[in-house]
């Protein structure tokens, strides 16, 4: 028999991944073992908590957006260098002599082979880094994480989702990313499609 795995929430007060098994719920915030006693001693007081999320702006997500771009340029490049022996080969003729339509055929063939493995390098890249470690390393950077509405880690289905979601929010003039800027919860088009949030991180 398998042995299930625990859920992975993100603690109310200080932000750090737990097993949800681990959580005090106080209401609708959950809190870790660690920040039990003095989120307690909080609310004895009278003091408001803290927010259980702080959400990422539209700005700090762009420069993380930047930085996964820069390495994912750099592995298609390494891609697109592979093919270049091909599309050359592609192009080769005589001179004085009009290419003929499958020399075009093979250049066009060869370009939409090299933008297909690129578009499933950056699915993988980012389904992959969000739902095992809840953030992109452009992401992980500047101490953001992609979580679920209830703070949870996403499914691998759902990351991949929304990576096809975010093309969606870039072919509408970008204006699915400037959604972002103005939303209440900071979230563009791709995240209300997908129910995610991206929340900063705690220290």
């Amino acid at each position: 028999m398998q042995s299930s795995v625990p859920e992975t929430l993100f603690c109310a007060e200080c932000g750090h991944p737990t097993p949800a098994d681990e959580l005090a719920r106080f209401g609708t915030v959950m809190v870790c073992p660690n920040c039990k006693a003095r989120y307690a001693q909080k609310l004895r007081e009278g003091v408001t908590p803290a927010r259980a999320m702080t959400y990422g702006g539209f700005w700090i997500r762009f420069v993380a957006y930047l930085i996964d771009t820069i390495i994912l340029a750099i592995a298609g490049t390494i891609i697109q260098f592979a093919f270049v022996g091909s599309l050359r080969n592609a192009v080769l003729v005589e001179p004085g002599v009009q290419p003929g339509p499958e020399v075009f055929a093979r250049i066009l063939g060869t370009a939409g082979l090299v933008g297909l493995i690129n578009l499933a390098i950056a699915a993988t890249y980012e389904a992959l880094f969000v739902s095992k470690l809840g953030a992109t390393p452009g992401k992980m950077a500047l101490s953001l994480r992609v979580v679920r509405s209830d703070g949870s880690l996403l499914g691998l289905g759902r990351a991949f989702g929304r990576h096809f979601a975010k093309i969606l929010s870039g072919l509408i003039l970008g204006i699915g990313f400037i959604m972002a800027g103005f939303d209440s919860e900071k979230r563009g088009l791709h995240d209300m499609i997908c129910d995610t949030r991206v929340v900063r991180s705690g220290d």
